[in-house]
């Protein structure tokens, strides 16, 4: 630990935000740069713990807590601290292939598992991890290192988000050929069409893309795995598949009215709007616009948040997000206690926008869409609620309970659903014949990813379901890992 005393000296600083009236006007990343002199004193704030807990990710009560790949914390938090960047690098890129992505788009779960959180605001990791990376494209320390031999064996990786291009980078680094498909236009998957641009910018994206296809990794857009490429030619061609498709089939709420236009899912307004933006700044007119409407949000997480910063850019005329939970106190519970996850009241950076423009945090707590009502033309004008409040029934489950005299109508000519999603889409796994489990995802143990047909591996969303950016890397890791075994019969891979 290179300053005992910097939790004491230094307050936590994350990394700095432009101003949320200014940023809402345009499309450009919704950050500045940290000054490197901050960074350092954000590394100084660890506190190299005896026993680290953040860099060790598991789940508890349901919830992550510390980081799923393992990052090396308190070791590139006091090389930074010491001004050793480019070994802080390597120590970084060590244990995560992508620190620019989880820098930019983790929810830091690494954060609430801080020793120093527990009576303290907590190290500021996720910045001084961003930092890192940073630092290392500007003086040219990140370049393409091709693997100096080559096995002979070919890989498939179906999908090329955070698993597949994890996946990819270390079967690649493995020596193995390895052919990326992405059934979209770019490659990123949902980094790419799932997160907007003023999150995490495309070039981002695309930066570590053209590493790893310098690197001599094969990219495939426009290729949908059973449809473009067939699934015999899979088999085929390849001596080995890795499946790190998403989890992209939407819930839903079947209510009285949904059927009426206007009401889109989250995912799909917000991939038709990065496509056009990058494809014409938005001139093509191709995507679903807020401007000049109120636009009602369903979902309070993180997607929610994306809907709300998108539809502030389009210039909607009002903004609600319906939250189904009680807004969270400040402070954590008695039964949350560290290191869990820490449930508690967060302002992101959507409904900073929000409220900036509009005046207000744009969050309805507990709130339960009844139906929509719809015009003369079938498009969506209203939104029927109830308020609820949580109780638990005397098995202990957990049940919602409408309370009467809370019924009210919002007006919404735009209504977006963001309430996550329930597994992956069944197509390319029902042609190959993979087993699922009981929440549709492709049945593979974790740690090993082998699925039920020989040379076929799974990882990430489409694996364990919905999850974070962290857990899709660790994922893509360990399958590249087994399936580098199962291809050479002994690997070298973490």
């Amino acid at each position: 630990m290179g300053k005992p005393t910097g939790f004491m000296d230094y307050e936590r600083q994350p990394w700095p935000e432009r101003e949320p009236a200014e940023r809402s006007t345009d499309w450009h990343d919704y950050t500045i740069p940290m000054l490197e002199d901050e960074a350092k004193k954000q590394g100084a704030r660890c506190m190299d713990c005896g026993v680290p807990t953040c860099h060790m990710g598991t789940e508890l009560n349901g919830m992550t807590t510390g980081c799923p790949v393992y990052h090396l914390i308190p070791e590139w938090n006091d090389l930074v601290y010491q001004g050793q960047w480019k070994e802080a690098l390597e120590r970084e890129h060590k244990m995560n292939n992508f620190p620019e992505f989880t820098g930019m788009a983790c929810p830091a779960p690494c954060e609430g598992a801080c020793v120093l959180g527990i009576n303290e605001p907590p190290v500021a990791i996720r910045s001084v991890e961003r930092a890192i990376i940073e630092k290392g494209f500007e003086e040219g320390w990140v370049t393409a290192t091709p693997p100096p031999e080559r096995t002979g064996k070919k890989v498939a990786i179906v999908g090329s988000g955070p698993a597949g291009l994890a996946c990819a980078d270390q079967l690649n680094k493995a020596g193995h050929q390895v052919t990326v498909l992405e059934r979209h236009d770019r490659i990123g998957g949902l980094l790419t069409y799932g997160i907007p641009e003023m999150k995490l910018p495309y070039k981002v994206v695309e930066r570590r893309v053209n590493l790893l296809q310098a690197e001599g990794i094969t990219f495939l857009p426009n290729t949908e795995a059973g449809t473009d490429y067939s699934t015999s030619a899979l088999r085929k061609d390849f001596d080995a598949v890795v499946l790190c498709g998403g989890a992209t089939k939407h819930r839903d709420i079947p209510i009285e009215g949904r059927e009426l236009k206007g009401i889109h899912y989250a995912m799909d307004f917000l991939h038709l709007n990065t496509k056009s933006l990058l494809d014409s700044g938005l001139k093509d007119g191709d995507y679903i616009s807020a401007k000049g409407k109120d636009v009602i949000v369903i979902g309070g997480g993180d997607t929610g948040t994306d809907c709300l910063a998108t539809s502030v850019r389009h210039e909607c005329k009002s903004l609600t997000q319906f939250d189904i939970h009680e807004k969270k106190g400040d402070t954590r519970l008695d039964g949350n206690p560290w290191p869990q996850w820490p449930v508690v009241h967060r302002i992101e950076y959507g409904q900073k926008e929000a409220g900036a423009v509009f005046g207000a945090d744009p969050r309805a707590y507990m709130v339960q869409t009844t139906r929509f009502v719809g015009d003369e033309n079938g498009h969506v004008k209203e939104v029927h609620t109830i308020n609820v409040k949580e109780e638990f029934d005397e098995n202990g489950n957990k049940t919602r309970k409408e309370i009467p005299g809370t019924e009210k109508v919002w007006p919404a000519q735009l209504v977006l659903l963001a309430i996550g999603f329930s597994g992956p889409e069944q197509g390319v796994l029902e042609a190959l014949g993979i087993e699922t489990d009981e929440r549709s995802n492709a049945k593979a143990e974790y740690g090993k990813h082998h699925t039920n047909i020989d040379g076929f591996f799974a990882a990430g969303d489409m694996r364990r379901g919905q999850s974070l950016i962290v857990w899709a890397i660790n994922e893509g890791r360990q399958a590249a890992r087994e399936c580098d075994r199962y291809l050479m019969g002994a690997t070298n891979l973490p």
